[in-house]
């Protein structure tokens, strides 16, 4: 990529803003607070009274006027309602001004497109927070190098009446999409979703069946209207099976050698009438099971370490903007399918 006008010196501080402060926002100003190659110039939020507070609490300016910013940081991390991630960030990404943008990158593929045409155009780097890239537990699985036959992904939760502009694919499913489409690693051939809306006019809760042109299927469930929270990963692979709690971040895998043997064992000693009761048999004690080695690591600190790094060096971040497009353009289609649903 080449030069961003707004790139800091190696042996400089990163300056670096925050636009938005809401749940997301404070996270990011108090996180680039805590790093040590990180100067916090300023957050900006429309209601100002916030943008104040958040700056007294991480010893930054609250600025009045996204303008007043433009010239002064490095980078910037956007997290305004998604609705508003085109228009916010161009002004940044005008200046060659990096900008790490919360996920989804937009509210449709028209202003995706719209964010990467102007990262391209002016140069700028682009990362979009995807956090679920940075989660140990995903982080310990992606070095397996698995190849994975078949998916299985829940993500439900209670109502958190944050990001209710957008449907459950955009706010919560979109983090599954992004890593399964990584996992994938091919081309989508077909999808199939149902969804229900309860509260609103977009779907709160969905499912969704991806098949991709290599044969691997994922099935992916996000509700937000759940009694509890859940968020697991299921991968099945010819040589392994790996499950994934991205809440605990938490991993387990079972390989095919050596638990294939032990279990091909334990049905001879069954026809040779060596054991009984099949009661007798435990597939638990048969089948062993490894953990995952998981870094203990804050998922929102490493991504903006990757982030400022990124922009440091001047290469090319670990979530592009362009993963961020292919990410909703499939959402949008999950979207698209749930609305034809609606209509037979």
């Amino acid at each position: 990529m080449p030069q961003s006008t707004a790139q800091p010196a190696p042996h400089k501080l990163v300056p670096v803003a925050v636009v938005g402060c809401g749940r997301m926002g404070r996270l990011h100003a108090r996180v680039y607070s805590q790093m040590p190659n990180v100067r916090l110039v300023g957050v900006y939020d429309a209601h100002h009274e916030t943008a104040q507070e958040v700056a007294g609490e991480f010893g930054c300016q609250a600025c009045k006027n996204l303008r007043d910013l433009l010239p002064q940081v490095a980078a910037a991390s956007v997290a305004v309602p998604t609705k508003f991630h085109h228009d916010l960030a161009e002004p940044f990404l005008r200046r060659g001004v990096a900008c790490l943008i919360e996920k989804p990158l937009a509210k449709d593929v028209f202003d995706a497109r719209k964010i990467v045409e102007a990262s391209h155009k002016y140069t700028a780097i682009v990362q979009v927070g995807h956090i679920e890239r940075f989660n140990p537990a995903i982080r310990a699985m992606q070095r397996l190098a698995i190849s994975p036959r078949f998916i299985e992904v829940v993500r439900i939760s209670p109502m958190s009446f944050r990001s209710i502009d957008v449907g459950v694919v955009l706010d919560m499913m979109i983090h599954d999409i992004d890593i399964v489409l990584r996992l994938a690693n091919s081309r989508v051939a077909k999808i199939d979703a149902i969804g229900v809306s309860v509260i609103g006019d977009v779907e709160d809760i969905c499912n969704a069946r991806i098949t991709f042109e290599n044969g691997c299927v994922a099935n992916m469930t996000a509700s937000r209207l759940a009694l509890k929270t859940e968020r697991k990963l299921r991968i099945f692979s010819s040589d392994a099976y790996v499950s994934i709690d991205y809440q605990k971040k938490v991993g387990l895998m079972a390989r095919r050698s050596g638990n294939v043997e032990a279990i091909r064992d334990a049905v001879a000693r069954l026809r040779r009438g060596e054991i009984e009761d099949v009661s007798q048999l435990d597939f638990a004690d048969l089948v062993s099971v490894e953990e995952l080695k998981i870094d203990d690591i804050e998922p929102l600190r490493a991504e903006l370490e990757s982030f400022v790094d990124a922009v440091r060096n001047n290469t090319r971040p670990q979530v592009p903007v362009e993963d961020g497009l292919a990410a909703v353009e499939i959402a949008s289609r999950i979207v698209q399918e749930v609305a034809g649903q609606k209509l037979t």
